[in-house]
């Protein structure tokens, strides 16, 4: 195996293979779609090899590729969601988290300084993405429910 086969199978061996987006129970609706969209395009930009290749029908029409992993959508209590959060952290997964402030205005320079007057411990987090090694993503989201 030459260096660069090395590299890309280290790569390919370390690069996370699971994401979990999880949400708090207390979200629904359109606010609830609005949270899930927001942190899957962030997930997209920080991970973009989890977009699989582009997709074609027997027509011929091209379609994008989409993500080939799936990703379960849990929920939880605010309480958990907050620990799963912290938990996530200090374990080195990678998280995407969605504070409540992201839904209290359209401007995002204002959620930016909404931001920062905000501490850590005051934030309401509507939903995270968890990414990292699938066996590991699992069980850190076992007691989560799946959204129904």
């Amino acid at each position: 195996m030459n260096n660069e086969e090395f590299h890309k199978k280290l790569v390919a061996e370390n690069r996370p293979d699971r994401c979990a987006i999880i949400m708090s129970s207390d979200v629904t609706g359109g606010y609830l779609a609005n949270a899930i969209a927001v942190i899957a395009l962030t997930l997209g930009q920080r991970h973009p090899y989890f977009v699989g290749e582009p997709l074609q029908d027997v027509d011929g029409n091209a379609h994008p590729g989409l993500i080939p992993i799936g990703i379960p959508m849990l929920h939880c209590s605010q309480e958990e969601l907050r620990a799963l959060r912290s938990s996530a952290i200090d374990k080195g997964f990678d998280v995407i988290d969605f504070p409540k402030q992201g839904q209290m205005t359209k401007d995002y320079d204002e959620f930016i300084a909404m931001m920062k007057e905000t501490p850590e411990a005051s934030l309401e987090y509507l939903g995270i993405a968890v990414i990292g090694k699938k066996n590991a993503v699992n069980r850190l989201t076992k007691h989560c429910a799946m959204i129904v």
